[in-house]
């Protein structure tokens, strides 16, 4: 049994959550890999050690000191050092930094410094080996990750041992240092977990697990306690503000278990999120999943006598979109019409000509746009197995007063999408939350 971890920033701010860490890791034997992230907030107004590294990258191209900034970023680090009773010489570390800076260092090894130096705290702490990720993660000159290469060097690496390993950097193969985007320590972590055929993920943060909805809108909602890997795709593709792609391909491909979890309420289980569920006994639970959705989107709609029998007219339709490099969301359809769902922001700038070109390859009857929509979202895989779940949705919806533009349902039923006016969008996650869930 092997269970690899992660932490992210607000884990890693201070010795009390270095504490924390350590409790969790030594409660189970099976936890002998563990991702970090560098320092994150203590407090509202504190600052990312990350955003620190990059400020001291400004400072040194437009030739300000950058001194009195990294200065924090050593402060951070040397307290936590002091404050566990720590014997790494981590002033070193902070001092070649320092050094290189001065010389000549590239904004991503800058960057990922925060990281690196987060790790070698935390396995001197632990007592665990430190496994740089320059040596094991390795990224192709066009940017993507050779994960075959990668994983046959973390398993030489980490054979036989406990490790702590930083997160959000790899080599390139001429040896530079290369950041992924930012909260890519999650994608390290689950790398490691794919690397390692992990039997667990653990990804450690700062809430319970993923919530059934925006906690800005709905008071207190529930976490969702199991959910699989399809219906988090959806519910991030609506709008949730859950896991990094990145962070999900990887272990889904190894068909490894993702736990979300709280370091802060370490004894909570969190969101469990696999390939399937066995839900048989338990019909009886809420079958929707989570509630999530996002505001500012257009509608194109085309009217045009015999659209659905026409051989490739909706091919030219989307070809349009796609001359444009504009992602087309949701497509619902009727027999002589056709509605193309777009973000408003990323068709603002070539929306007439768009409908100029729709307008002379498809020749329709008619074109209408309607803007100011929010989409939202109820998703859910038990949804299939409930007769009417639809209607039902519809008629709470209407029943407060919310008039619906668009639907959008597949044929698994995982999920039912409604367009609605901007203005109705926060009155509609709230009715059907408090409907389908409370």
């Amino acid at each position: 049994m092997l269970k690899v971890l992660k932490f992210g920033g607000s884990s890693m701010a201070d010795a009390i959550q270095y504490k924390k860490v350590r409790a969790i890791v030594e409660a189970d034997p099976t936890r002998r890999v563990v991702v970090v992230s560098a320092a994150g907030k203590r407090f509202k107004e504190d600052h990312k050690i990350t955003d620190l590294l990059y400020l001291c990258h400004a400072h040194v191209q437009y030739g300000v000191s950058f001194e009195s900034v990294f200065g924090m970023i050593a402060d951070r680090y040397k307290g936590i050092k002091e404050d566990l009773g720590l014997k790494i010489d981590i002033e070193s570390h902070l001092e070649q930094i320092r050094k290189k800076l001065i010389s000549g260092m590239s904004e991503e090894e800058l960057a990922s410094r925060g990281e690196y130096l987060s790790a070698l705290l935390m396995a001197d702490y632990l007592g665990f080996d430190f496994v740089d990720a320059a040596h094991w993660l390795k990224f192709r000159y066009d940017g993507t990750i050779d994960q075959e290469e990668s994983y046959a060097a973390l398993r030489r690496e980490a054979e036989g041992r406990k490790v702590v390993i930083p997160g959000f950097y790899g080599v390139m193969p001429d040896g530079q240092i290369q950041t992924l985007t930012r909260g890519g320590s999650d994608i390290t972590g689950a790398l490691a977990a794919a690397a390692l055929d992990a039997d667990v993920y653990e990804n450690w943060t700062d809430v319970s697990g993923i919530l059934m909805a925006d906690p800005r809108i709905v008071e207190d909602p529930q976490p969702i306690d199991r959910v699989t890997y399809s219906e988090l795709r959806e519910l991030s593709h609506a709008g949730a503000q859950v896991l990094h792609e990145g962070t999900i391909y990887p272990v889904r491909e190894k068909k490894i278990p993702l736990n979300i979890r709280n370091t802060n309420e370490p004894d909570h289980p969190g969101t469990m999120i696999m390939e399937s569920f066995d839900d048989s006994m338990d019909m009886e639970h809420r079958f929707i999943t989570g509630i999530a959705g996002k505001k500012d989107h257009s509608i194109i709609t085309l009217t045009k006598i015999g659209l659905s029998s026409a051989v490739g007219e909706l091919r030219r339709i989307l070809e349009v979109f796609e001359d444009h490099n504009i992602p087309v969301e949701y497509v619902p359809s009727g027999l002589d019409t056709v509605s193309l769902v777009v973000d408003s922001a990323k068709v603002s700038s070539c929306l007439y000509s768009m409908l100029g070109e729709l307008q002379k390859k498809i020749k329709p009857n008619n074109i209408k746009v309607h803007d100011q929509i929010a989409i939202v979202a109820a998703v859910g895989r038990k949804m299939a197995f409930r007769a009417g779940v639809s209607g039902r949705i519809f008629a709470r919806l209407g029943e407060n007063g919310i008039s619906i533009r668009m639907i959008s349902q597949g044929p698994d039923e995982m999920n039912i999408i409604v367009g609605i006016d901007n203005k109705d969008y926060a009155n509609a996650i709230r009715v059907l939350y408090n409907s389908f869930v409370k």
